[in-house]
């Protein structure tokens, strides 16, 4: 009688550890398709905002829902729910309009039936110059020795304010025509001008459809130096950027 009593309690623990299991996913599952999914930096094209090894958390709710919302982009309805356009200089999230399982993460400069221009590397809206401040150089670690990169502070006519890059002079899409953005569209923009396949590029990205968006980058979580392995956790006391947790992404 004693064994069997202990069997049948090892048989409802285990039943009871499934649950918890089974529970714990179905949250899981929940707080990523709605709420809150989690994204890492894989490029440079965001820095000094995101850098490359950055992991961060994108709020699904902050635009609304579109089938790039959930997880393999159902053909369940069309449009967005709750669907709202975003502000003047948010980090958003977005599928590739060329490449919807892409995913992309810039700034988005150009809202709706706005006139977008770069004009010696610097932004015009509808025919205003966006105004920067040269401030201190960017330092960067680039195999192993230290390189200078121009910085400047930016200033959005919302009041958003945040720190662009320039490499070059004259780069390539420092001068550009007038850019239209269409209705249901945003035009999106990396911080690290020179090193950014973005809106300006109109054969890869062009603007993006309101539909793609997924959400705003929000909090970084977690961070590791370029080169480095998340999973190394024995090189994480080094390898980690331990003042970047919790950092807001503005």
């Amino acid at each position: 009688m004693r064994f069997e009593r202990v069997a049948e309690d090892n048989k409802g623990g285990l039943g009871e550890t499934v649950r918890v299991v089974i529970h714990a996913l179905l949250i899981a599952f929940v707080i990523r398709t709605f709420l809150f999914q989690p994204f890492n930096i894989p490029s440079g094209s965001m820095k000094e905002t995101l850098l490359v090894g950055d992991y961060l958390f994108v709020s699904k709710f902050s635009y609304g829902y579109s089938k790039y919302s959930f997880p393999f982009s159902p053909n369940l309805f069309e449009g967005r729910i709750m669907g709202s356009v975003p502000n003047r200089g948010d980090v958003v999230v977005f599928r590739l309009p060329r490449e919807p399982d892409v995913d992309y993460i810039k700034r988005v400069i150009g809202l709706p039936g706005d006139r977008i221009q770069m004009i010696g590397g610097q932004v015009h809206i509808n025919g205003t110059a966006v105004p920067r401040e040269r401030i201190d150089d960017f330092m960067d670690n680039e195999d192993g020795r230290q390189v200078r990169t121009r910085r400047y502070r930016e200033t959005l006519p919302n009041g958003v304010s945040y720190t662009t890059l320039d490499l070059y002079e004259n780069g390539f899409y420092d001068n550009t025509p007038v850019y239209e953005v269409p209705q249901g569209h945003v035009f999106v923009m990396g911080d690290n001008r020179d090193n950014s396949t973005d809106s300006r590029v109109l054969s890869q990205v062009g603007p993006i459809p309101l539909d793609h968006l997924i959400g705003r980058a929000q909090v970084l979580f977690f961070s590791i130096e370029e080169g480095e392995r998340a999973w190394a956790f024995w090189r994480w006391p080094w390898s980690i950027r331990w003042t970047r947790f919790g950092t807001l992404v503005r």
